[in-house]
């Protein structure tokens, strides 16, 4: 799990079943620092997230999946699964 920020969305025309009814989204992660990594997954929307959000990403493809609550087989890797308000770090 990780707090990324969207920025981008992903469009197809034809694909498959289980992306119906949610979008999928760029997100790149941000580290602890709050700067934006090298590092981007495209995600599956299920909090109705957009552009420049600061979101909550479940990146573990099992638990995509149920979250989705799709087959066991499908090709979900990650999912949005909250917009985070506000990061606070503890010393």
């Amino acid at each position: 799990m990780y707090i990324g920020k969207v920025s981008g969305t992903v469009v197809a025309t034809i694909k498959n079943s289980l992306y119906e009814g949610h979008k999928l989204l760029i997100v790149d992660r941000v580290g602890l620092d709050g700067s934006l990594q090298k590092k981007y997954w495209i995600a599956v929307d299920m909090v109705q997230a957009g552009l420049g959000d600061t979101v909550l990403v479940l990146d573990e493809g099992n638990s995509a999946r149920q979250v989705v609550g799709r087959e066991p087989d499908g090709a979900i890797r990650a999912v949005i699964v909250g917009i985070v308000d506000e990061v606070e770090l503890t010393p």
